[in-house]
């Protein structure tokens, strides 16, 4: 057992029984950062507050929402939107922190593909991340359903109904995931169950986990270049503060990190107090309709991407059903970047896309790729939308196919060099 003093303070007699000194100094004030960054790697930070903010807002939400068919559309567009005071604010804060929420994940993805930061050593923090896009994923899905409007409904009957795709046992998951044959009142309290308990909580352990693999082989930075942290930490240290090329996380970085959180903050409520409905679809004003289908279907904005690559297969090929190749497809979309650091055969190579003349016209061509389909995603498929979105998708999986040998023949140009 530790020896128990006479503590000096209350941090001092927490010390003593948590050793809170300790864990300060290996997770903060001696954790490291690259001097050499921009705002970019305030992302992550961004994501927590975005996060604490669907947390306590989706708590003001609770205490009013009711999950159940009859009520569950009243409850939010009446009793908290027009009875509860300042309910209209709490459900603008929880729209907008959703889709912001998606806007940071997206560029916080882009930043890490464009500076190689999930090569070399970094691959655990790379596909920790993406199983955090995943399960933010499934919360806002499971959001999305909850107000029972017309677009939740038929959302959540198109989406559920892709896992019939599954050889042999499709039809069983559907049945086992809505609890019914068809989208109804078992469906929304699951879902109600896996957006307030399962998924926050399945959220949280994944980004300590996430944050837990940041710490050993350290945050990338813009130049990529390769520091010895224990060497530029003693200079730090030693006071030669401006020769170190590092700076703890806490307090100088985390201090520039609340800087660019609130400013986004004030961005945010901005989109809260204004335009609000950017984040609200107004189909989904009006209660589900089992018997009333709308005229077109989609997911919210953050989804379009890769709803599209699953419908832009709209012919068969080669006695493939499009329904087969379209969730083939979509399978690839959602599974590709968990693989992108084994797909980059470029490993050693850390440097931003800029130095990397292939693999920058290859990450362009994503990023533009993705707009065009998020774009579409949302008109009718229908004459010349479908075959945009068509090759939009081809276009998307074939990036993916030819990243190795783009990659391989820069590593051996590389060597050469």
């Amino acid at each position: 057992m530790a020896q128990i003093k006479k503590a000096e303070g209350f941090i001092d007699w927490l010390d003593q029984r948590l050793a809170v000194k300790a864990f300060m100094r290996v997770m903060m004030s001696e954790y490291w950062i690259p001097k050499n960054i921009n705002f970019l790697w305030a992302m992550g930070v961004v994501l927590i507050a975005l996060f604490a903010v669907l947390l306590v807002t989706g708590l003001l939400l609770l205490m009013y929402y009711k999950p159940d068919v009859a009520l569950a559309f009243d409850s939010v567009n009446y009793t908290i939107m027009q009875e509860v005071e300042y309910g209209w604010l709490w459900r603008h804060m929880h729209g907008v922190a959703a889709s912001a929420t998606f806007l940071i994940i997206y560029i916080h993805l882009f930043t890490g593909i464009y500076y190689g930061s999930y090569k070399k050593g970094r691959e655990m923090i790379w596909l920790t991340g993406m199983v955090l896009f995943v399960a933010f994923s499934a919360e806002a899905f499971s959001g999305y359903m909850l107000p029972w409007g017309q677009m939740s409904y038929w959302a959540a009957q198109v989406i559920t109904n892709l896992f019939s795709g599954i050889p042999v046992i499709g039809d069983a998951v559907v049945i086992w995931i809505r609890g019914d044959y068809v989208v109804a009142d078992a469906t929304l309290t699951r879902f109600f169950m896996l957006h307030v308990v399962l998924l926050p909580l399945v959220i949280l352990a994944v980004i300590a986990v996430h944050f837990y693999t940041l710490r050993f082989p350290h945050v990338n930075n813009q130049d990529s270049v390769e520091l010895d942290f224990e060497a530029e930490a003693k200079t730090y240290k030693e006071g030669r503060v401006k020769e170190s090329n590092v700076v703890p996380f806490w307090p100088v970085f985390l201090s520039k990190d609340f800087f660019v959180v609130g400013f986004f903050m004030t961005f945010f409520f901005f989109l809260v107090c204004y335009h609000f409905d950017f984040a609200m679809d107004p189909i989904n004003f009006e209660p589900a309709n089992s018997m009333k289908t709308p005229a077109h279907i989609y997911p919210e904005w953050y989804f379009l991407w890769n709803y599209e690559v699953l419908r832009g297969f709209f012919f068969d090929i080669g006695g493939m059903a499009a329904m087969d190749i379209g969730l083939i497809a979509f399978v690839f979309a959602n599974t590709v970047f968990f693989l992108l650091p084994f797909l980059d055969r470029n490993a050693m190579n850390t440097a931003p896309a800029h130095k990397r003349p292939a693999f920058f016209v290859w990450s362009w061509f994503l990023v533009v790729d993705m707009i065009v389909l998020t774009v579409y995603g949302k008109l009718p498929p229908t004459g010349v939308n479908a075959w945009v979105g068509f090759f939009a998708a081809v276009l998307f999986l074939g990036l993916f196919i030819v990243l190795p040998i783009i990659t391989k023949y820069e590593a051996k140009k590389g060597e050469k060099a």
